[in-house]
């Protein structure tokens, strides 16, 4: 049995560091959430998504860090990993449930077009069902989600399962 040696450290990134305090607007409570909401947001892919995306799960590919054999590659450039595409996604409900959200309960991916650098992607959710849990003092919202890239292609769809409380989880001090 061989093994190979991985990279301890990722190539040098272009990410910008984020603000000391975010500004994080009140999440929606369970009370509030109606089927058919929908949630989008945009995000344009960069080299440091990918790098950096690399440093975090340690996925040394050369399809996503070695731009000259990607290039060579059926995907003609660096692709995004699968997991930070999902994880794009998943960004938006934390954020629309940002202080009510009990808990992420579930998140399923499907990729179905690479993510290259550069690409604009268009992430919407839209809520498909409400299954109350008046233990947990909200419910379950059920979400189903789409990314598409500049040229409307699909490039991901996700499903998602977020319990949602009536108020903030905590409050700062």
């Amino acid at each position: 049995m061989t093994s190979a040696s991985r990279p301890s450290s990722p190539p040098a990134a272009d990410a910008a560091p984020l603000p000391e305090t975010p500004q994080v607007p009140p999440g929606t409570p369970y009370s509030a959430v109606r089927i058919g909401d929908r949630y989008t947001r945009r995000v344009t892919i960069t080299a440091a998504h990918v790098t950096e995306g690399a440093r975090l799960i340690g996925d040394f590919n050369p399809l996503h860090v070695d731009e000259s054999f990607a290039r060579a590659s059926r995907f003609g450039g660096r692709i995004l990993h699968g997991v930070i595409t999902s994880a794009l996604m998943g960004a938006e409900l934390g954020m629309v449930y940002a202080g009510t959200a009990l808990g992420y309960l579930e998140h399923n991916a499907r990729f179905l077009a690479p993510v290259q650098v550069g690409d604009d992607l268009a992430i919407t959710w839209t809520v498909v069902a409400l299954e109350a849990k008046p233990r947990h003092g909200g419910g379950i919202v059920h979400c189903e989600g789409v990314a598409l890239n500049q040229h409307g292609v699909t490039v991901c769809t996700t499903v998602g399962k977020m319990l949602v409380g009536e108020r903030p989880s905590s409050v700062a001090s």
